[in-house]
């Protein structure tokens, strides 16, 4: 096996290893304002909102975890298959490792056979060119591509990139790529400071990916062993901490949160701050490893239920509704988002 594809064996070991079952996202700052009269009932209920441009029936999907070797491949395929099932977008791990070697790429071939009734999104690093783009989407005939910004996880990794000049391809592929794009994080959270450029790029959709889920820079400290970088562990924005950094320009690009989702509520306060839909990788990988894909699919299901009494409680009948919700937040959280919107 070539080091990329052990890499991802690595990854997904390390980021079940370090699983916890209570994130850090913050969103337990946040708390929603129930309607105690909510004139509403459950069936009025749609879960309908839009995901990188398309329309979808649930506000979550399965977001970009892994895929390149035999081990990962075979998780990969449950994934798929489980949200083919549940007709819900699923969106794969880099494919880097499978351009680099097509030797590594026939996992990800397979994928599109197993999606046939459901998105398929795929995953590429910052620093690609447009052609590197397209052929990524070619390899696994994906209705959109993310682009994943991973500064801190390449310098931690040892076999990591060590030149970051990103935005000009990253422009290139906005203008010319002719599937939508998504520019996401990977553990630290986009500042509004970030997005406000991709906005102003003309970059349409990105994933916040907040710190308080599955830590990049923890997993490849944990690979290394000639360097300490745990003090990096705690860099970042957390999920909520993006969310209320990043209102303001909710109305020029569509917002999608990830990042320690770990219930139904998370989510709805997650949209309620102003996402248009939520990614999940961790919880649902944990599920999968420990329970096996029909647990994984009961998971969803009743995730997208309680979603819909937390949206009876809230008197809500649509996603768009949901961003009218009012609020609370801690004093920190308070104090955070007065810094951040300086």
């Amino acid at each position: 096996m070539d080091i990329q594809a052990h890499r991802k064996d690595e990854h997904v070991f390390i980021a079940e290893k370090l699983y916890q079952l209570k994130s850090r996202n913050r969103l337990d700052e946040v708390r929603l304002l129930f309607k105690n009269i909510p004139e509403i009932s459950k069936n009025e209920i749609s879960l309908a909102t839009t995901i990188m441009g398309y329309q979808v029936d649930s506000p979550f999907f399965i977001n970009a975890i892994t895929g390149g070797s035999l081990q990962t491949d075979k998780l990969n395929f449950q994934l798929a298959q489980v949200a083919n099932q549940c007709h819900i977008p699923f969106a794969t791990g880099s494919v880097s490792v499978a351009l680099k070697d097509p030797a590594n790429a026939d996992g990800f071939k397979q994928l599109r056979q197993l999606t046939p009734d459901t998105l398929l999104f795929t995953n590429l690093g910052a620093g690609n060119d447009l052609a590197t783009a397209r052929k990524a989407l070619e390899l696994t005939q994906a209705d959109g591509l993310q682009i994943h910004l991973n500064v801190a996880q390449e310098l931690v990794m040892p076999e990591g990139d060590r030149i970051f000049y990103w935005k000009d391809q990253l422009q290139n592929i906005s203008d010319h790529l002719e599937k939508p794009l998504m520019v996401k994080g990977v553990g630290q959270g986009l500042t509004p400071e970030t997005v406000k450029i991709l906005a102003e790029m003309g970059i349409q959709n990105v994933d916040l990916a907040g710190k308080g889920g599955t830590n990049f820079v923890a997993i490849e400290n944990e690979r290394r062993h000639d360097a300490d970088y745990s003090f990096l562990n705690d860099i970042g924005l957390s999920l909520a901490e993006c969310l209320l950094g990043t209102q303001s320009l909710r109305n020029q690009i569509s917002i999608t949160a990830s990042g320690g989702i770990r219930n139904a509520l998370e989510i709805v306060k997650s949209l309620v701050l102003g996402a248009d839909s939520v990614g999940i990788s961790g919880m649902f990988l944990h599920t999968l490893i420990k329970n096996g894909p029909e647990e994984l699919i009961e998971q969803i299901t009743t995730l997208q239920s309680q979603i819909k009494d937390l949206m009876v409680m809230l008197g809500c009948r649509t996603i768009s509704e949901l961003h009218q919700v009012h609020y609370l937040l801690s004093l920190a959280l308070i104090n955070d988002q007065k810094q951040l919107n300086k």
